[in-house]
């Protein structure tokens, strides 16, 4: 464990250690401002066009905070006992041995985290774009080609459109920005978390309290809630629950990176009080606003709606422009200034998930590179400003990257997958570790062991699910996986392992 104080220039010989920098606040604003990106904005349209009922829609963000809720609590005992730089990484680790510990750190560089930085800053650019049109996907500046689309039975998958655009020449711009500020010190990258979480936490709050108090018409509540229609032909059947585990996608990507504060574990001040308690109320934040965000957009839009509609009511939620719901519902609310104030809401919104992303992520990295499982530069440094600075650069230069391929958003979907797989195995490192005699845990998980096991069973659901009728996007996540373990005895072979 990282010792609490440090000097400037550590005695010869003696290696640079990261510095506790962050207090509860920090820590929680990390998890909230990790977990608002753009999803919340976006998702629900998808959604409703799997499940045409109201209640069928709420019903997913409820079941996806249930699930969120039981792995946060689950995880502050593991962050307790383990408060470490790669929080999960090492849960792995201790629990299944350094193989489960790299194939999992090897597909979060490969694609979930890297990924979702690259698509996160395409939001954030996407949304720019709709205050400067002159930022767009089609405005070319180097076109390598257009790959596919690649299909499987009846369903298909891009086509793929490679090369720079002035839309992700914006998105490399601010991963480039975000790492280079997380580069001056911790406190520098958490300022700018607290500034950006506290400022799209209180814009949806707005919106949600305005879309109730002067959104809501009896139109629209006549079309969600009227003559049955809230749960709509809904009768609870095992097919009807197929279709709630297939649609939760969404709602699950957006919920998603609540975890990253135990890749901070070292960085934590008191973080066996503080790292539980930071993902019980982070969590609980974003689970209760996003649930809240939306019965708003219930309240103003109607869910059932047309392709070809002319007017926000005509397309409703499930065909909102481009799935951009929470910018129909403040088109609605605040009239044509809505489109703007949205846009501005989201960039803000992507622009600080993405510092969370990136200042937390680069820890794993370090703490692989400081096993020896990764690049060894990874685990330097920084004499003076103490973050990890290789971590950092090899993270941003990967996401970038992502962002020219044209494939990062199809590259998440595959991955969602793997990504509940890992949240589950790591929930099972704690029936390991309670077997492990002398083993100490500063704080003991509620309803141990049934809520694991509930999670077990709802998240067993999904995967199971996801694996028979979404099998382009759940098999190449699988493929991705299960690569790692030859490039794990590769690694090991090139005397590059630490030789466990």
């Amino acid at each position: 464990m990282a010792s609490e104080a440090f000097t400037e220039k550590p005695p010869a010989g003696e290696p640079v250690k990261l510095v506790r920098g962050l207090g509860l606040m920090d820590s929680t604003t990390l998890v909230v401002g990790s977990m608002i990106g753009s999803g919340i904005f976006i998702v629900t349209a998808d959604v409703a066009r799997q499940l045409p009922s109201p209640g069928l829609m709420l019903t997913t963000w409820v079941v996806t905070a249930i699930i969120t809720m039981i792995a946060a609590i689950c995880y502050g005992e593991l962050a307790a006992a383990m408060p470490h730089s790669g929080g999960q990484y090492v849960f792995l680790r201790e629990g299944f041995g350094p193989l489960t510990g790299f194939v999992f750190g090897w597909t979060l560089f490969l694609v979930i985290q890297t990924g979702t930085v690259a698509a996160v800053a395409i939001a954030f650019a996407k949304f720019a774009g709709v205050i400067l049109p002159s930022i767009s996907s089609a405005s070319w500046l180097w076109h390598i080609g257009t790959f596919g689309p690649y299909s499987m039975g009846a369903l298909s998958i891009g086509p793929y459109d490679v090369g720079l655009n002035t839309q992700n020449l914006l998105a490399i711009f601010s991963i480039t920005l975000l790492t280079a500020v997380n580069c001056f010190g911790i406190r520098l990258g958490a300022v700018v978390q607290n500034l950006f979480t506290f400022t799209k936490t209180g814009a949806l709050l707005i919106l949600a309290l305005l879309g109730i108090l002067i959104g809501s018409s009896s139109e629209v509540l006549q079309a969600n809630y009227g003559n049955g229609n809230f749960w709509g032909d809904a009768d609870w059947s095992l097919a009807t629950l197929t279709l709630i585990a297939v649609a939760m996608v969404g709602p699950v990507f957006a919920a998603d990176a609540w975890y990253y504060i135990t890749y901070t574990g070292e960085e934590v001040k008191n973080p066996r009080r503080n790292l539980p308690l930071s993902l019980l109320l982070g969590t609980g934040i974003v689970c209760s606003i996003y649930i809240l965000t939306n019965f708003v957009y219930l309240q103003v839009l109607p869910l059932q709606g047309s392709p070809d509609g002319q007017t926000l009511m005509a397309r409703g939620i499930q065909y909102a422009a481009e799935d951009r719901v929470g910018t129909a519902a403040a088109q609605v609310i605040f009239g044509s200034a809505g489109l703007y104030l949205m846009a501005a809401a989201i960039m803000i919104s992507t622009f600080g998930c993405n510092n969370g992303l990136i200042l937390a992520g680069a820890r794993v990295f370090y703490a692989m590179g400081r096993d020896k499982l990764f690049f060894q530069s990874a685990a330097r440094v920084h004499p003076k400003y103490k973050t990890p600075v290789h971590a950092l650069v090899i993270q941003g230069v990967w996401a970038c990257f992502l962002t020219l391929s044209g494939t990062y958003g199809q590259l998440l979907d595959y991955i969602t997958f793997a990504s509940l797989l890992f949240l589950a195995l790591t929930l099972a490192v704690m029936f390991t570790l309670r077997r492990r005699v002398g083993f100490e845990r500063p704080v003991s998980a509620w309803g141990f062991p049934w809520l694991p096991i509930l999670y077990f069973i709802l998240v067993g659901f999904i995967e199971i699910n996801l694996l028979i009728y979404k099998p382009l996007y759940t098999w190449p996540g699988l493929v991705i996986v299960l690569l790692g373990i030859p490039v794990y005895y590769l690694w090991r072979g090139r005397g590059e392992g630490r030789g466990n």
